[in-house]
């Protein structure tokens, strides 16, 4: 049977062929595997697929015994994982001090950061951790950071809002490009799953307060908006005054699919500090399985305010909850 590989393939297969490190060799066998057709002609092909990926990453781990911890690898932590990427001085270590606790090295000369360094970014009842990351400039990435961004829940290019903006966006998209890596901004859930080659991201707009308004509404029409298939929505900030920054955590909550859901117990006020944070389109049984593993198989039913009918209606365990909804469990 004749394997019909798709250009995507072969696309996969060249920066295989080309690669000049591990890293990038395990990144387009990821993406080989992730679109090869799955049919009995590409089995063999699938096999070997692994056996390489394998291969590397066992030389990887050998490579990593007794150096110490990986200081590219960030475990993720709060709702959800936004590492922020682009050219040296275009603001992303103020982004992280404007936003989070995180001991962020602010300088006015380039490379300051030479290291991931995360934050948490508390905001609308949640946290959203930030990290931090070296510069990307052409013919230099850092070891590892491609590993960085590949394990992000969400990827936010930082660039400046002046005339500089065009060619630093188009800097770090190439060599996204390059090895394989493309960034939309499309919900998390809306993306093909195993597809290791596509990250939900947006471009941030850093300086916006010394800047031309219309330069950022040309990024905006060059680049596209959510929705658009492909484009990446454009948010200005100024790390500086502190502004945009409501915007862009909406846009990062609204890329990471994933909502807030409080709950109650009977006869008691709901607890509206620490809400539960879980899948969009998760229901009231994915909500009880969070709280204890046991409770979906111990629940009768629950209780729902916020968008059901009438306040405090019954629900069954498979109703599908919203943002904010407020939920009390009956046992």
């Amino acid at each position: 049977m004749p394997a019909n590989l798709t250009p995507d393939y072969e696309k996969a297969q060249l920066r295989y062929r080309h690669a000049a490190s591990d890293e990038e060799r395990v990144a387009a066998l990821e993406e080989m595997l992730a679109v090869i057709p799955r049919h009995k002609g590409t089995e063999k092909m699938q096999a070997e697929l692994k056996r390489r990926l394998s291969q590397l990453r066992k030389a990887e781990q050998k490579s990593t015994q007794g150096k110490g911890p990986d200081p590219f690898h960030v475990p993720k932590g709060g709702a959800g994982q936004v590492v922020l990427i682009g050219p040296p001085n275009t603001g992303k270590s103020s982004l992280l001090a404007a936003t989070t606790h995180a001991d962020a090295k602010v300088a006015d000369y380039p490379f300051t950061t030479t290291v991931p360094l995360p934050g948490m970014w508390h905001q609308a009842d949640v946290q959203l951790e930030l990290v931090d990351t070296p510069p990307l400039v052409p013919g230099h990435v850092p070891p590892g950071l491609l590993g960085t961004i590949r394990g992000a829940d969400v990827v936010g290019v930082v660039v400046e809002a002046g005339e500089a903006a065009f060619e630093q966006t188009e800097q770090v998209l190439d060599i996204l490009r390059a090895r394989g890596l493309t960034l939309r901004s499309v919900r998390q859930d809306l993306l093909p799953a195993g597809d290791a080659a596509q990250r939900p991201g947006l471009l941030i707009a850093n300086k916006s307060d010394s800047a031309d308004p219309q330069t950022v509404d040309a990024l905006r029409r060059l680049y596209g908006t959510p929705g658009t298939g492909g484009g990446l929505a454009v948010v200005a900030v100024s790390a500086r005054l502190r502004a945009g920054l409501d915007e862009l955590f909406g846009r990062l909550w609204e890329l990471l699919a994933r909502i807030r859901v409080y709950t109650k117990q009977p006869g008691r006020p709901p607890d509206l500090q620490k809400p539960f944070v879980v899948p969009l389109g998760a229901t009231v049984a994915d909500l009880a399985l969070q709280i204890h593993r046991d409770l979906p198989g111990r629940m009768k039913f629950a209780r729902l305010w916020g968008h059901s009918r009438f306040e405090g209606q019954q629900v069954h365990k498979t109703e599908v909850l919203r943002d904010r909804d407020v939920v009390e469990i009956h046992e």
